[in-house]
């Protein structure tokens, strides 16, 4: 298992904080369940105030009360949000967000272009001075963007760069812009996942592949083989009804052999004691191995 998950630019004195690393991400099932808190740039406050939401969401705090009290593999969210909470969430295992942008701007207007905000040395020095678990860094690849060639540059060097200090990367790559036509294409998205794989990431986080409008499971079969060693992380998506989303979530790992999920509406967007149960569900299967019905009491 160690020649599959260990990449060979990781040097060997940060061997085993890399695998100290990929082991408590993934509670030692090499699944990774990425609580995802980067909305607050992507989305604006669209998913944070508004019908189904708690009030409870519109506070940034709300995530990290979350990430602090679940079951959680990584809580992904922007370095500045980090540093104005983690002295009171110390606990919590991090992945830096190292790029971000808003949706302002429509893709039919302008391709996508999201610039790294920090550099993977900022985060080590962050990471050595303020004592906290981080455990990754991430970053956004929009795929089919005419900038892709600026955002491959900077997602390769981070990659690279993550595991000489013996951190995970984590990878979205989704395709945007004028030339893509159907961002949930299973083709496609196997294509991502490809990209992915050659720049070297530990997991990396797809859109769901669709047909004819609804997800299937044996789509994601392409998706998976074409990332190889890379794992697949399934995006969560709008709020769904709790057991269509677990059992969408269950058939994802077990046919279409993904290995984790990126979910952030779906948990966040939930008053406290919800949201806690919630993600304490989708960990059961993710990385415990759960059934549905095991996982659907979590939510009791």
């Amino acid at each position: 298992m160690k020649q599959k998950i260990l990449p060979a630019d990781v040097p060997a004195k940060k061997e085993k904080e890399f695998l100290r690393n990929f082991k408590k991400a993934t509670g030692g099932s090499g699944r990774l369940m990425l609580f995802a808190g980067d909305q607050k740039v992507e989305h604006l406050n669209n998913d944070f105030y508004g019908k189904g939401i708690s009030l409870e969401d519109n506070d940034p705090e709300h995530l990290f009360k979350i990430a602090s009290k679940a079951n959680i593999g990584v809580f992904a969210t922007q370095f500045g949000l980090i540093s104005q909470y983690a002295r009171s969430y110390k606990d919590i295992p991090y992945l830096v967000k190292l790029n971000a942008k808003t949706n302002l701007i429509p893709y039919s207007d302008k391709d996508p272009y999201s610039k790294e905000w920090f550099s993977v040395d900022d985060v080590m020095e962050f990471k050595k001075d303020s004592k906290l678990d981080i455990l990754g860094v991430g970053y956004t690849v929009y795929l089919g963007s005419e900038y892709e060639r600026e955002m491959f540059h900077e997602a390769a060097n981070i990659v690279h760069k993550a595991h000489k200090n013996g951190l995970l990367a984590v990878l979205w790559i989704y395709p945007k812009g004028n030339y893509v036509k159907d961002e949930h294409d299973a083709h496609l998205i196997s294509g991502a996942a490809g990209v992915g794989a050659a720049l070297g990431a530990d997991f990396v986080k797809l859109k769901v592949p669709y047909k004819k409008g609804r997800f299937e499971a044996n789509l994601l079969r392409e998706v998976t083989t074409a990332a190889g060693r890379v794992g697949v992380l399934c995006e969560g998506g709008n709020k769904i009804d709790e057991k269509v989303f677990l059992k969408e979530l269950y058939e994802q790992i077990h046919i279409g052999k993904s290995r984790g999920n990126g979910t952030g509406r779906n948990i966040h967007q939930r008053e406290l004691k919800e949201a806690v149960k919630m993600a304490n569900a989708i960990y059961a299967i993710t990385v415990n191995n759960a059934t549905v019905k095991e996982a659907l009491k979590e939510l009791k």
